[in-house]
């Protein structure tokens, strides 16, 4: 089995890369991060990228005049890293078709919320939990997804709930799901690193370990 070298794309700060980055350093995860993309060039994420030794990349498509100048740019860091995993780390932009099918269920995003519920475009952010906090939701968590070519529609690979509290303000909820986040994160990650993860279809088969028994 090749060992996972991660591409991981991210939009912001990039807590969701840090807390990876930490476990796979701290060897809980057998895992490399190949390389960090972004689509925004003042993102927090590119820097604590440099500063971890990790090469990091500004890449928009707005950089190009087609669709597959875009794709190219992007295969060509994958294959300079060897890149043979995608993590999405809030990256706000969606992947691209060419890309997903290079990488037929290898590609993981986190979001902020149970899917299906609260899922689908234009639901990132704090949009999520302001849409979960106005729907009256006593219970919403995090949900880790196998990425397709629709949004927040790909199988489930994990997920955790966390409570609703009555006086939660959208941030407060937003911070009590992050931590959840970094979390099942690193655990999903770290099935795909062991290769215990089996797709059928829309459904994942999670194949246990020697100490799971």
């Amino acid at each position: 089995m090749d060992p996972l070298i991660i591409g991981v794309f991210a939009s912001g700060r990039g807590s969701n890369f840090e807390a990876l980055l930490h476990h796979i350093e701290e060897d809980e995860i057998p895992a490399k991060i190949g390389a960090v993309i972004s689509n925004n060039q003042q993102a927090g994420v590119l820097q604590t990228a440099s500063e971890n030794n990790v090469p990091a990349y500004y890449i928009e498509r707005g950089q190009f005049e087609t669709g597959s100048e875009f794709c190219d740019a992007l295969e060509e860091i994958f294959d300079r890293h060897g890149i043979n995993f995608i993590a999405l780390a809030g990256y706000l932009r969606k992947i691209p078709t060419r890309v997903i099918r290079r990488y037929p269920n290898r590609i993981l995003n986190i979001h902020p919320a149970l899917l299906p519920d609260f899922g689908g475009k234009g639901m990132y952010g704090i949009r999520v939990h302001e849409a979960v906090l106005e729907s009256g939701a006593t219970v919403s968590g995090a949900t880790i997804h196998i990425v397709d070519e629709e949004y927040d529609h790909g199988p489930i690979v994990l997920q955790h709930e966390v409570p609703v509290r009555p006086n939660d303000s959208p941030d407060i909820l937003a911070a009590r799901v992050l931590q959840v986040e970094h979390r099942i994160y690193a655990e999903a990650v770290q099935l795909f690193a062991e290769n215990r993860v089996v797709v059928h279809g829309r459904t994942v088969q999670i194949i246990s370990s020697e100490t799971d028994e």
